[in-house]
C-alpha cells in the first residue's frame, strides 16, 4: 500500500483498509505499507486485528523529493519515484519470500514497481485512473505547475499502459474509469467497486443544524474545487429563497482556499473524529464534482445515512443510478439551487429520496459482496 490504511480520511485507505478486513475472514493477510506523514498512533494496533503481520516503511521527506526527481529524468511518473525505496523494496521482497506468501495484491500504480519483477502471481489495483484525474486537473492549477502536470500526465498514461500485462490481475473501481485506460487489454480488467460499512453509517436522528453538507478531504484539488463551486455559486443562488441558509464543509487539511469560504452562512469544520454526527445533522448532501475520477464514497455514505445527494454527471455516471436512487443530478448553478429547493420543500418527496438512497446503496455497495468479487479473482486464478 502506498500509505498506511488507517485512519480512513482518503479515499485509497478506505478502499484499502475495508478489502483487508474481508479478505481476512478466509485468509493470512501480511500487510506491506509506505508512510509519508505522522503515524496515526492507533494505526498498527487497528490493522494488526485483521493481519498477520504489519510491516510500516517510513518515506523520508528528502528521499521522497529525490526520488521523484530521478524517476523524472528517467521519464517515468513523479508520484512512483515518490513513493519509491530501493531499500524498502530489498526488504519487501525479502520478507515476502521468508513469509511464503502466494499472492501479492498492490494497490495503484504507485507500488507497482515493488513487484513487477517478483515470479508468484500478482494483482495491480489502479482504483482511478490518475491519468485522466491529472488531466482534468490541468486547466484548474496555477499557470507554473501546468507544464509539470501535463509531463506527468503523458507519464502516467504510459505507465498505466505498460503496468497492466506486467501484473496477473488487474483491477479497478468503476467501468467508467475502465473505459479510460489506454490499452486493447482494457476490457479484461476487472471492476471492484468500493462499498459501504452499514453497521457504522446508520443515521442517529439527530436534529437537523445544517441544510447542506459536502465531505472530502479538503486538501485534495477535485475536493477544493467543489467546496468554492458550494460557497461561490449555489449558496448565492439559494439566498433569496433561504435567507437563513446553513452549509457546513468537513474534511481533513483544509486549504487557505477552503478556509477563505467561512461566513454565516458557511461552516469549514477541518478534521472531524466522527462524520456521521455530521452526516444526520444535515438534511442534503451536495456534490458538485467537476474534477477527479473513480467513485465517489461520500455520496455512497450520505445515502447510507439517508442523506439525499445532488451532485455532478462526472460523480453520478460511475454510479450507474436508476430511477433517482436518492440521487438527483445538476449540470448548472441554477439546476443545483432548484433540487436544493424541491427536496427543502417537499417533505414527502424528501423522505421517498431518503429511502430510495438507502435501499440503492445497500442493494449496490456492500463491502462484502464487493470484496468478494476480488476474493474470487485472487483464489480461482482468473486472468485479467
Amino acid at each position: 500500500m502506498s500509505r498506511v490504511p488507517y485512519p480512513l480520511e482518503k479515499g485509497d485507505k478506505l478502499r484499502a483498509f475495508h478489502q483487508i478486513r474481508e479478505l481476512s475472514r478466509h485468509h493470512e493477510i501480511h500487510l506491506y505499507a509506505l508512510n509519508d506523514s505522522v503515524l496515526h498512533p492507533e494505526a498498527k494496533k487497528i490493522l494488526s486485528e485483521f493481519c498477520a503481520s504489519v510491516q510500516i516503511y517510513r518515506l523520508p521527506v528528502w528521499l521522497r523529493y529525490w526520488n521523484a526527481f530521478l524517476f523524472f529524468v528517467c521519464g517515468k511518473p513523479l508520484q512512483c519515484g515518490y513513493f519509491f525505496r530501493k531499500k524498502v523494496k530489498r526488504q519487501l521482497q525479502a520478507s515476502i519470500r521468508e513469509k511464503g506468501i502466494e499472492h501479492v495484491y498492490c494497490q495503484l500504480i504507485r507500488t507497482a514497481a515493488y513487484a513487477i519483477d517478483l515470479s508468484l502471481p500478482k494483482t495491480l489495483d489502479f482504483q482511478d485512473v490518475f491519468s485522466k484525474g491529472i488531466d482534468r486537473m490541468i486547466p484548474k492549477s496555477a499557470w507554473w505547475k501546468r507544464g509539470v502536470l501535463r509531463a506527468e500526465y503523458r507519464r502516467v498514461v504510459r505507465f498505466e499502459h505498460d503496468m497492466l500485462p506486467m501484473f496477473d490481475h488487474c483491477t479497478i473501481i468503476t467501468e467508467v474509469d475502465r473505459s479510460l485506460i489506454r490499452h486493447p487489454r482494457a476490457e479484461e480488467i476487472v471492476v471492484v467497486p468500493n462499498g459501504v460499512d452499514f453497521t457504522y453509517y446508520q443515521n442517529n436522528g439527530r436534529e437537523k443544524k445544517y441544510d447542506l453538507i459536502f465531505t472530502g478531504n479538503m486538501a485534495y484539488l477535485p475536493n477544493v474545487d467543489a467546496a468554492v463551486f458550494i460557497a461561490k455559486e449555489i449558496v448565492p443562488a439559494l439566498l433569496d429563497r433561504y435567507p437563513e441558509l446553513k452549509v457546513v464543509i468537513c474534511g481533513a487539511n483544509p486549504s487557505p482556499k477552503v478556509l477563505a469560504l467561512r461566513n454565516e452562512h458557511v461552516t469549514v469544520t477541518g478534521w472531524v473524529d466522527d462524520m456521521r454526527d455530521y452526516y444526520a445533522q444535515a438534511r442534503i448532501f451536495v456534490a458538485p464534482m467537476h474534477l477527479g475520477t473513480g467513485l465517489q464514497n461520500k455520496l455512497l455514505e450520505a445515502m447510507a445515512m439517508r442523506v439525499p445527494c445532488v451532485t455532478s454527471p462526472l460523480a453520478a455516471k460511475p454510479l450507474h443510478v436508476e430511477g433517482n436512487g436518492g440521487l438527483l443530478v445538476c449540470n448548472s448553478t441554477l439546476g443545483y439551487a432548484d433540487a436544493i429547493c424541491h427536496l427543502l420543500t417537499d417533505e414527502e418527496y424528501y423522505q421517498e429520496m431518503t429511502d430510495r438512497a438507502l435501499a440503492f446503496v445497500k442493494s449496490h455497495y456492500n463491502w462484502r459482496q464487493t470484496t468478494e468479487i476480488l476474493e474470487q479473482l485472487i483464489t480461482q486464478g482468473k486472468k485479467a
